[in-house]
């Protein structure tokens, strides 16, 4: 048995792919896809490559002219820049170059130009555009614009010269470029027009444009300052002024007198300041002198000496006698003796020496005295004269705080004034002469060579374009195709077992009449070719498949008997009728009892193609009015019977003809007689019949037309009827293009390889 998918088909999910092809990208659908629409892709590809062609040589050559501007990058390193600096005076970045090439593009730079050129009476400008190209575009223009199909257009009440201006402002606008050279300050103008002259003066006319712009603005900006200057100046002046009165008003109300800029007050309290730090000093060494002296009379020691003594010629003179009489008295002592007279006497003198030397000393001492007591008088007398100055100026801080702020207001003022009145001048002087900071370092020169078309540039864009219209209506028409073609689309969306394709096959009809003399009426000779190919054609891929079907419903069925088939499509006209003929005579040429009943009530196609001329059947056979053995047909070649349906009025009630006992009965009793029983039912999507009859039948074999039915239609009819679905055995493709079906499956499918099977398979040429 083969095994089933016994899951409703709704919970039929497609099968993704296998942990191999997980990580692989696998190319052969797209591959495949691309083969299947070559046509499509290769048609608009011409197409396109045409139209390039065609653009190529229709369209008017375009010359491109290029003037180089430089922006001077000097900027101005001065905090204090001038109110009226150009921008090229200040720090460039991205963002001012990007200013300036809108400048350029601006209105009032192109109405320069068309000022300058007077391009308002060249036809170019203010005409209509002349090339095929134009002409289409502004065609397709007006086509497209919806808007003045229901609109009707005001006439225009404006200035000729004015719509003349506004033209040729647009074609300058459209024809004019300016870009920025890498990350320099070098901007490029580029002007594109047909005559290589027009397009080199039109540019060098922008730069020449864009240079006066530059002067006009640094000059207006220029003027503008120095009038706004003349009237802060005057005000600055007349708040100096009122500032320096208001000084020296509070100054005279408040008896505040300077000299030199500074209060007497101030100045009587630094003066006093200073002589008591010389004061103070004076008194200090005054009585570091006299304690020094003090120090030395009190030790009694005569060699000590202060600043005075050294200079006094008294006390020189006593001890240069000292030390002689000193120098004797040793010298005689050491001959004469501590004793002698002589000795004793230059003692006596030595101390008289140091006596008066002492009293020398403390006359000095008492001059030192004199002159500390002198130095702390001076010292109180300045400290009280400094206390009672400070005492008057506390008194006039509050006032001294006013005077200072009045100062400071008058000082700001001034300083206001003259920084003005130098910018001033410095600003009337640049207005005589103003500079610009860009210069054009390269003029337009008339091309060589044009910049537009690119021909091959233009091919290339043209077939690429083409190609990728065409790539996306293939894509399209792929998304589109939702229809049966290969096996695995069988499997994944329905879940059910693929049977096999069968071939298109050539509508070929045998017009002779193959009845010989003598044969049983009920004999018939098929003339259609189509409905007797598997008999005629036993070795072809179409009688192979239908042997492919027979292993399939013999393992779907194992050993019932009889083996109740019904044939269904879910579309008038997918063959399943010429299935069920082919297969039943197959299995009969086998030699198998093979039944074939025409179960189609309401179009017995069948029965018109294989007995035309029979006049019972079916019908006649369920209502009871004839036995069945006098109804069938035979056909000779493979001993099949056929039960044949002729409609001799339209039936309202097919669905209970076919679910009746009767059929049941008939069923039942060709039990006996036949091994296989094949039904042609109606199509299962316009009639129920199918879905009434279905508990009577062993099996279905499901007939889809390839490349045309609907894969959600299939799908739909399956859902709508369960016992269908279980118990059909598999889907064959009928009408199959072997010539297109390795556009389709993969490469591992055995159909993908069905060109290579040729030699096993025999009469192929009659097959489409």
């Amino acid at each position: 048995m083969l095994k089933r998918i016994d899951d409703p088909i709704e919970n039929i999910s497609p099968r993704g792919p296998g942990p191999a092809n997980s990580v692989a990208l696998d190319l052969d659908p797209f591959l495949s896809a691309g083969r299947r629409q070559a046509i499509i892709i290769a048609t608009f590809a011409l197409a396109g490559l045409l139209v390039g062609c065609a653009y190529d040589v229709l369209s008017t050559p375009q010359y491109t002219a290029t003037t180089d501007l430089l922006i001077d990058s000097q900027k101005k390193t001065d905090k204090n820049e001038d109110v009226s600096a150009s921008i090229a005076e200040l720090t460039f970045d991205t963002a001012a170059i990007d200013s300036q090439v809108e400048v350029l593009k601006s209105e009032k730079i192109a109405l320069a130009v068309v000022s300058n050129l007077n391009l308002t009476e060249d036809p170019e400008f203010v005409g209509a555009d002349n090339s095929w190209v134009g002409r289409t575009l502004a065609e397709l223009k007006t086509l497209l614009d919806f808007r003045q199909w229901f609109a009707v257009e005001p006439k225009s009440d404006a200035d000729p010269k004015f719509l003349a201006e506004r033209a040729a402002i647009g074609k300058l606008e459209n024809n004019m470029q300016v870009r920025r050279v890498g990350h320099t300050y070098v901007l490029a103008v580029d002007y594109t027009s047909s005559k290589p002259k027009k397009a080199a003066v039109v540019a060098n006319a922008f730069a020449e444009a864009y240079l006066n712009d530059q002067l006009d603005a640094k000059y207006d900006a220029a003027r503008r300052a120095s009038s706004w200057m003349e009237e802060r100046i005057a005000q600055l002046k007349a708040q100096s002024l009122s500032s320096d009165l208001a000084v020296q008003k509070f100054k005279a109300e408040h008896g505040l007198v300077s000299t030199d800029g500074k209060l007497v007050s101030e100045q009587q309290l630094t003066e006093l300041n200073s002589q008591l730090v010389t004061a103070h000093s004076e008194t200090a060494r005054a009585e570091a002198r006299f304690n020094q002296i003090s120090e030395m009379l009190k030790s009694g020691e005569a060699e000590g000496a202060v600043t005075d003594s050294l200079g006094s010629p008294i006390i020189n003179d006593l001890r240069q006698k000292f030390l002689a009489a000193s120098k004797t008295e040793s010298e005689l002592e050491a001959k004469l003796g501590p004793e002698h007279l002589q000795v004793v006497n230059l003692r006596r003198n030595m101390a008289e020496y140091k006596r008066q030397i002492f009293d020398e000393l403390k006359r000095i001492a008492e001059t030192y005295r004199s002159e500390g007591e002198v130095a702390r008088a001076k010292e109180l007398s300045l400290r009280n004269s400094l206390a009672s100055l400070e005492d008057q100026s506390a008194s006039t801080n509050q006032t001294l705080v006013q005077l200072r702020e009045l100062e400071r207001e008058s000082d700001t003022y001034r300083m206001l004034y003259q920084n003005f009145l130098q910018r001033y001048q410095e600003t009337v002087q640049q207005q005589s002469s103003p500079i610009t900071e860009a210069r054009v370092i390269t003029s337009a020169t008339p091309p060589g060579a044009a910049s537009r078309p690119k021909r091959s540039l233009a091919l290339a864009m043209s077939l690429v374009i083409g190609s990728l219209i065409g790539l996306a209506i293939a894509a399209l028409r792929e998304y589109r195709d939702r229809v049966f073609r290969t096996a695995a689309q069988v499997r994944d969306e329905l879940g059910l077992e693929f049977l096999g394709i069968l071939p298109a096959l050539r509508e070929e009809r045998r017009m002779e009449d193959r009845a010989g003399e003598g044969e049983h009426p009920r004999h018939v000779k098929i003339s259609d070719a189509i409905q007797r190919y598997s008999i005629d054609h036993p070795l072809s891929s179409f009688a192979e498949t239908l042997r492919s079907m027979k292993v399939t419903l013999e393992l779907s069925l194992s050993d019932r008997r009889p083996k109740i088939v019904g044939v269904v499509s879910v579309l008038p006209g997918e063959g399943k009728s010429t299935l069920a003929k082919n297969f039943a005579s197959l299995l009969s040429h086998l030699g198998a009892q093979t039944l074939l009943i025409d179960g189609d009530l309401r179009n017995p196609g069948l029965t018109r193609a294989v007995a035309p001329n029979a006049t019972e059947g079916t019908i006649e056979v369920l209502r009871g009015g004839r036995p069945l053995s006098e109804v069938l047909v035979t056909e000779s070649e493979s001993n099949l019977y056929l039960l044949p349906t002729v409609l001799k009025r339209q039936l309202y009630h097919t669905s209970d003809l076919l679910a009746s006992p009767n059929m049941r009965a008939l069923l039942n009793g060709c039990s006996e007689s036949f091994e296989y029983i094949i039904v042609d039912l109606p199509p299962v999507g316009p009639v129920v019949d199918v879905r009434a009859a279905g508990p009577m039948f062993d099996a279905f074999i499901m007939v889809v037309e390839w490349g045309r039915t609907a894969r959600a239609v299939v799908r739909t009819a399956l859902l709508s009827d369960a016992t269908l679905y279980h118990k059909c055995i598999g889907v064959a493709f009928n009408k199959v293009d072997l010539k297109k079906i390795h556009l389709y499956e993969s490469k591992q499918s055995k159909d993908y390889y069905h060109a290579r099977y040729k030699k096993y398979y025999t009469l192929e040429k009659e097959v489409a």
